[in-house]
């Protein structure tokens, strides 16, 4: 949450537009049933956050943490719950972008362009930037703070460059 929360701050300094961040750790428990799976039965509260944060955007940004070599099973279920109702108002024709994080010296480029594949899939243009901070936890202070001078100039310049894709 920490490069999520980056990110967050630096879209907000730097745009009028609105700016939300969705966590997947908010996402409703009663959507990891099989009932997910059903137009009918998906969760309510699910619905509620595809109105909210998903339908009306018309960008998309992932900051997507490595988890064995790839993304975490969380994001694919949630793509997938996306893809039952409302897959063609949340993903087609939007754009997004993204950032890989790692504490590994890879910053999770597999992952992300595994997550690039299913995007195009899901009809969604991705910026070719997609950016990977490897060795995260040694960019951090004692607060839990991104405290590298460089790495906040990349991510400003990553932020600049997604505004203007």
């Amino acid at each position: 949450m920490i490069l999520a929360n980056a990110y967050l701050n630096c879209f907000k300094n730097k745009t009028k537009q609105k700016v939300q961040l969705l966590s997947l750790e908010d996402l409703p428990d009663d959507l990891f049933t099989y009932k997910m799976y059903d137009k009918a039965q998906i969760s309510p509260a699910f619905g509620l956050i595809e109105q909210e944060y998903l339908i009306p955007a018309n960008k998309l940004f992932f900051v997507i943490p490595e988890y064995n070599g790839s993304f975490p099973g969380v994001l694919k279920h949630f793509i997938d719950a996306c893809s039952i109702k409302s897959k063609m108002a949340i993903f087609k024709e939007k754009k997004a972008g993204m950032a890989g994080v790692a504490t590994g010296r890879a910053g999770n480029l597999r992952g992300l362009e595994h997550f690039t594949s299913i995007l195009n899939y899901m009809n969604v243009t991705v910026m070719p930037n997609r950016l990977p901070y490897s060795s995260f936890n040694k960019l951090l202070d004692e607060e839990k703070n991104i405290k590298d001078v460089e790495t906040l100039k990349v991510l400003e310049a990553h932020v600049d460059e997604f505004l203007k894709f």
